[in-house]
Formats: structure tokens, C-alpha cells, sequence
């Protein structure tokens, strides 16, 4: 016989974590109101259910219309370590679109996000961390962390975060640099990034070498690199385990042996050997940028000399390689390493 039973379950596509959507146009405006509400429940139901809706882009051109932007902004100081922590999370989310990119900068979202770097929460300092990485991918973000003085920020923390905070580092000022170098180089960016040249974690090698050939380029970089030492631990890289690591010591070594004093220092910290051995490389980029590494080498006399014996393997190189670049880079070597005065 049937009965008025009632369960006392949710129905299964109901989560009671997240606030229910209305319907429509209707949506982003109740949830930007349940975001300024004086509940701390609502509005930690709001920011979850705001997670899923960010991912379209459409959604955040309408969030922007209503204000929802702001209402983020002001949560970033929210009391409670969840709100900050999904208020990131909407910002990393945004930020992965043109728009969202945009509208960092348009309503000063980035002063305020990065004074959460020194958050007591890790997950809130990661997303901040991410959410300012993923803004620096459109050419007017990295200008955005520049003007808003956060190198010398970033270069600290360097120092001092955890590994999957420092890859996010790595790669937001590496996106800076590209735009300049003079605030990296104040904040003695170069001693950092060689510092975690010698980290356990290959990627962290790999990135802080590519940053340290973003930081050569200028010509004070390329003298920093000489002072700081730089050199000697790029070289060992030379002969890492991970073909990456491999191609960004080698991109790097190619951009600071362009100064007489980094041609020299590099061929007394013993690097011409393991760039000939970076020749039979299976990675494209190590065996590119070795070969221009070993061509600005050979620029003096005693690099010249040393590399003499390598001029048959640039042959073959130049006679069997796949890479349309590597076979330029090749004939340019051989060019520079047979010329005599």
C-alpha cells in the first residue's frame, strides 16, 4: 500500500554547497547580491556556484555588466580564509579568458589580489599567485604587474614559498620580462633564479633558467650573470637528466656569451665540452641552442681553438638534421670557427 513517506534526502542533482541558479538573465544578478549578503554561508554558496559558471566566457561579459567584479574585489579581504580562497579561484578562472584579462585591469583587481601573496592560507596564495600568472598572458597584463611594482614581491618570494608557488612565479616573471627587466634586476632577480638552479624539482631548473636567458638579454643582465656566479651552475645543467633543463641552460649560456666576459668565464667553467656533447641531442632546442652557444664561443681565440675538433660533427649536422634552424645555426658555427685573421 502506498504511503505519504516523505525522504529526508536531497534529490541527487541538488548540492547543497552551492547556490542554486535562477533562471536565465536572472542568474548573475541574485548571485552578485548573495555575494555582498552579511551570511557567510551565502556567500561561500555563491562563490562555489560562481566557479562553475566563470568557465564560459559569455557568463563573465554578463558578470561584468552587473558588477560582480567588484563584489569580488571587495571579498579579497573577506575575514573568512574560504571566501578568499573561492575568490581566487573565480579570479584564475576569469583570468584564463581575454575578457576576464581585461577587466583586471580595468577595475584594479591586481593591487588588491597580490597583497593576499602573504596570506596565511597556502591554497589562498596559490590561486593568487595563479590567478596574476594567468593575467600576464595578454600583452597588457604584464605591463599591469609591472606598473604596480610587484617584481620586487615576486623576487622575494622566490625565496621563501613552496614549489608549486614558485613555478607560478617563475612563470609570471617571465611574462614580465619580456616587457622589462630593470625591476627584476633591482630586486636581484638573477641571484634568485640561481639559487634554483641546483632545486630538486626538474620544471623549477628549467624555469629558472629560461628566466635567467629573459634576464641576460640587456646587457646588465648579461654582467649580472657574471657577477652573481651564474655560470659555473648553468653548466652543469648542461649534462641534467631532462632534455628541457638541458635546452634552457644552453639558451642561457648562448644569451650571456655574448660579452667578452661571459665568452670567458664560460670557457674556464669547462662548458665547450658538454655543448659538443649537446650536439648529438635529441631535443631540437638543446641541439640549437648549443650550437649558437658554441658559435659565440668560438668569437675568441681560445674557444676557437678548443673547438676545432668539432667542425666535422657541424658538417654532419649541417648535411642530416631535420630542423630547418638547426642546419642555419650550423653553417653559421662552422663560418665563425674556421675564420682566421
Amino acid at each position: 500500500m502506498a504511503t505519504t513517506r516523505i525522504t529526508a534526502q536531497l534529490p541527487p542533482n541538488i548540492d547543497p554547497t552551492k547556490a542554486p541558479l535562477a533562471y536565465g538573465d536572472r542568474a548573475l544578478p541574485k548571485l552578485n547580491r548573495e555575494l555582498n549578503s552579511a551570511t557567510l554561508i551565502t556567500r561561500q554558496r555563491a562563490l562555489m556556484a560562481l566557479c562553475d559558471v566563470m568557465h564560459n566566457a559569455e557568463h563573465i561579459c554578463s558578470a561584468l555588466r552587473v558588477g560582480i567584479v567588484a563584489s569580488l574585489r571587495r571579498l579579497l579581504s573577506d575575514t573568512n580564509p574560504v571566501v578568499r580562497m573561492k575568490t581566487t579561484e573565480v579570479l584564475f578562472i576569469m583570468a584564463g579568458h581575454a575578457v576576464g584579462r581585461t577587466a583586471f585591469l580595468e577595475n584594479y583587481i591586481i593591487i588588491p589580489l597580490a597583497k593576499l601573496f602573504d596570506d596565511e592560507v597556502y591554497d589562498v596564495r596559490l590561486n593568487a599567485h595563479k590567478a596574476i600568472q594567468m593575467s600576464t598572458q595578454s600583452p597588457p597584463g604584464p605591463e599591469g604587474v609591472i606598473n604596480a611594482r610587484l617584481i620586487e614581491s615576486l623576487v622575494s618570494k622566490l625565496k621563501i614559498e613552496e614549489d608549486d608557488i614558485r613555478e607560478v612565479i617563475l612563470d609570471t616573471l617571465h611574462s614580465c620580462m619580456f616587457i622589462d627587466t630593470d625591476q627584476a634586476l633591482e630586486a636581484s632577480a638573477m641571484s634568485a633564479f640561481t639559487m634554483l638552479l641546483s632545486h630538486d624539482r626538474p620544471s623549477i631548473r628549467c624555469k629558472a633558467a629560461r628566466d635567467i636567458m629573459d634576464l641576460s638579454f640587456p646587457l646588465d643582465g648579461k654582467r649580472k650573470a657574471c657577477e652573481e656566479n651564474t655560470i659555473p651552475s648553468l653548466v652543469i645543467l648542461l649534462r641534467d637528466d631532462h632534455a628541457e633543463v638541458r635546452a634552457k641552460a644552453a639558451g642561457a649560456l648562448m644569451v650571456i656569451t655574448i660579452t667578452t666576459e661571459g665568452k670567458y668565464k664560460s670557457i674556464e667553467s669547462k662548458s665547450i665540452p658538454p655543448l659538443i656533447s649537446l650536439l648529438s641531442d635529441v631535443h631540437s632546442e638543446a641541439r640549437l641552442n648549443a650550437i649558437k652557444a658554441i658559435t659565440t664561443l668560438a668569437e675568441a681565440p681560445s674557444g676557437r681553438q678548443e673547438l676545432q675538433q668539432v667542425i666535422e660533427k657541424l658538417q654532419f649536422i649541417q648535411e642530416t638534421d631535420t630542423s630547418d634552424a638547426v642546419i642555419k645555426a650550423a653553417k653559421a658555427a662552422i663560418k665563425v670557427i674556421t675564420w682566421k685573421p
